[in-house]
C-alpha cells in the first residue's frame, strides 16, 4: 500500500529541491485536471514503506485567490493525504507560519520542514526547533536540502506521522467567544449532514460556512457531493 504525502509551501522556500532530493529520478510531471498548471509526483521507499510525494504549487495561502491556491486547498482538504509536509523558509519564518496555521485548521497530520538553515545561519538567525515543535504540537525538522542527514531526519518524522496514532495535542486556533459559539452551532448541523462520511473535519467546514466564501463553499460541495442551502 502506498502512502500519500503532500509537499506544500510558499514560493521560493526550496520545496521543489527537497522533492527532487527525496524522489530522485522516480518522478513524473503532468497537468492538474482542467488546469494549465503543471504538477509533479514522485516515489520513494523508506524503512520498507512506499511513499508517493505530490509537489503542490507554491502558495502563500489556501484562501483561493489563484488557481495555485485552489489546487493546494482542494488537494489538502479532499485528497485524503496520509501526511502534509509544510516547507518554510527559516530566514522569514514568521511570514511562512501563516500557511502552517491554515493547514492545522484542516489536519493535524503535519510535519513542519524548516528549510534553508544554512542561509539562516549566514544571517545570524537561530531557530529553536524543539520549542517550535512544542508550541505547534507537530514534528518540526530543520533541513538543508543538499545534506542527506537532514533529509533522513525529515523522512523519519514523516514515517512516524504516517505509522503512529496522531496526538490531538496540537495548536488550535483560538477565536473570540462569539465566533467560537457560532462555529459550534454550525458544526452541530454539519455533523448531521456528514453522517458516515469519510471527511470528518466538521469544524473546518463550519468555519468556512461562517466566512461565507462562495468559492470555497462551492469547492466543498463539489468535492464532497453535498449541497448547502444559500438561504
Amino acid at each position: 500500500m502506498i502512502t500519500l504525502l503532500l509537499l506544500l509551501g510558499n514560493p521560493n522556500v526550496g520545496k521543489s529541491t527537497i522533492f527532487n532530493s527525496l524522489t530522485g529520478l522516480h518522478q513524473h510531471t503532468g497537468n492538474w485536471p482542467g488546469k494549465t498548471i503543471s504538477n509533479a509526483a514522485g516515489t520513494a521507499k523508506f524503512k520498507g514503506k512506499d511513499f508517493l510525494f505530490v509537489d503542490i504549487p507554491g502558495t502563500y495561502s489556501i484562501m483561493s485567490n489563484s488557481q495555485e491556491e485552489e489546487i493546494a486547498r482542494d488537494y489538502i482538504c479532499f485528497g485524503n493525504p496520509d501526511c502534509t509536509v509544510v516547507v518554510v523558509d527559516s530566514t522569514c519564518l514568521e511570514r511562512n507560519l501563516n500557511l502552517v496555521y491554515q493547514i492545522l485548521e484542516i489536519t493535524n497530520k503535519v510535519v513542519l520542514c524548516v528549510n534553508l538553515l544554512d542561509e539562516a545561519k549566514k544571517k545570524g538567525i537561530e531557530i529553536d526547533l524543539d520549542k517550535l515543535s512544542f508550541k505547534l504540537g507537530i514534528p518540526v525538522v530543520g533541513t538543508i536540502a543538499r545534506k542527506k542527514k537532514t533529509l533522513n531526519n525529515l523522512m523519519n518524522s514523516i514515517y512516524d506521522v504516517c505509522s503512529s496514532a496522531i496526538s490531538d495535542d496540537y495548536l488550535h486556533i483560538d477565536y473570540p467567544d462569539t465566533i467560537n459559539s457560532a462555529i459550534n452551532i454550525i458544526e452541530d448541523s454539519v455533523k448531521v449532514c456528514f453522517n458516515n462520511h469519510y471527511f470528518k473535519n466538521y469544524r473546518w467546514i463550519a468555519l468556512k460556512l461562517l466566512e461565507g466564501n462562495d468559492k470555497i463553499i462551492s469547492s466543498i460541495e463539489n468535492n464532497l457531493n453535498i449541497t448547502f442551502s444559500r438561504k
